[in-house]
């Protein structure tokens, strides 16, 4: 007997649910039936199911928007989704374009409906997996890197003895690469986090420009240090907004950052303004600019630019996630030897509390 998994099937028509009943209880699957597809993302939010068989022609919502709107919502797991469908023309590509892994044509047969729900359950098991070894292992790796980061801590205060100068150069810089080290892995940590729809958000009111005001005095030594002029323009009317203020602290940290990073004269601006219903942020600065190839694919994931500067690839991965998760977009404007502009838009009010 194959062990239970929870199955939601959808469709609209309840022989064809009465049938699939059938096929997947013989194989000790736990099937819970629903006519509709507003009804069926309800219970899907409400208890994650291991597969989903859904039906293409559904009145009201049909299959492939749901499967689109499961795959969109970013605090769902993964979850495979078996699409049962009587057509032969186009509903394949556009099935898999919304989300689907597998189809089944109609009229379907007992033993390649069972056989396709088993593979499919194969490979939600085979992603479970790899989703707990890479948790599992970052969590294993930054235990021991903040141990050695304490320790050298320590050692370089003199906390066991008084450290010759040249061994304390050498601690020092042993110290910042085991920071770096530790930063990196847990961007890493958060990036998966959201890549598996398991980052918990804040959601509050706070004050935006307050924020940047925050942010932009923790950064002023920075640009101090490179004589860059850091300043920021705030309109009037700008004032309470809703979201994750940790998770927004972290975009400006890291799109001021960058910018004082790229930019070796002249300035880095900070601009707010309101908008309809929403808020502007924009980050420009006169550093040296982005190519139109690294444009293209700079908030993908791991995506390094061609420059020596340039860290993991997963600083503006991460920021593009936090500004999805806060339903808002995000765009870059660049020319090369001209400077940057990245334009954050975000509304003010979310339209559903999360965390």
């Amino acid at each position: 007997m194959i062990q239970s998994n929870y199955i939601l099937a959808v469709d609209d028509n309840p022989d064809n649910l009465f049938l699939v009943q059938l096929a997947l209880e013989q194989e000790g699957h736990n099937i819970q039936l629903i006519d509709n597809g507003m009804q069926a993302l309800s219970q899907i939010e409400k208890s994650p199911p291991d597969l989903v068989l859904l039906d293409v022609m559904m009145p009201g919502m049909d299959g492939y928007e749901v499967a689109g709107r499961i795959r969109n919502n970013p605090n769902l797991p993964f979850i495979p989704i078996l699409m049962i469908t009587a057509h032969e023309q186009s509903s394949v590509v556009a099935g898999l374009d919304a989300g689907a892994d597998e189809f089944i044509r109609k009229p379907v047969r007992v033993d390649e409906l069972q056989a396709r729900v088993r593979s499919l359950l194969r490979l939600k098991q085979s992603i479970d997996q790899r989703e707990n070894f890479v948790h599992c292992l970052t969590h294993d790796l930054r235990t021991p890197l903040v141990a050695v980061d304490r320790m050298l801590k320590l050692t370089c205060q003199g906390a066991f003895g008084e450290v010759p100068p040249p061994m304390n150069e050498a601690l020092s810089s042993i110290l910042s690469s085991n920071e770096n080290l530790l930063q990196m892995l847990n961007k890493l940590l958060e990036v998966y986090q959201y890549d598996i729809g398991q980052k918990v958000l804040s959601f509050i009111s706070f004050n935006l420009s307050e924020l940047v005001e925050e942010t932009i005095a923790e950064l002023q030594p920075l640009a101090q240090q490179k004589a860059i002029d850091l300043q920021s323009t705030i309109t009037a009317g700008v004032g309470e907004m809703t979201g994750d203020r940790l998770e927004l602290r972290r975009v400006l940290t890291n799109l001021i950052g960058n910018a004082i990073k790229f930019t070796d004269a002249g300035k880095v601006a900070v601009n707010i303004t309101p908008e309809d219903g929403g808020i502007v942020l924009g980050v420009s600065d006169t550093g040296m600019g982005i190519s139109v190839e690294d444009r293209a694919r700079i908030f993908e994931r791991f995506r390094q630019g061609n420059h020596l500067r340039s860290g993991s690839g997963l600083g503006l991965y991460l920021c593009h996630q936090i500004i999805r998760s806060h339903q808002g977009r995000i765009d870059v404007q660049s020319e090369v030897g001209e400077g940057t502009t990245f334009t954050i838009h975000l509304p003010i009010a979310q339209n559903k509390a999360r965390g």
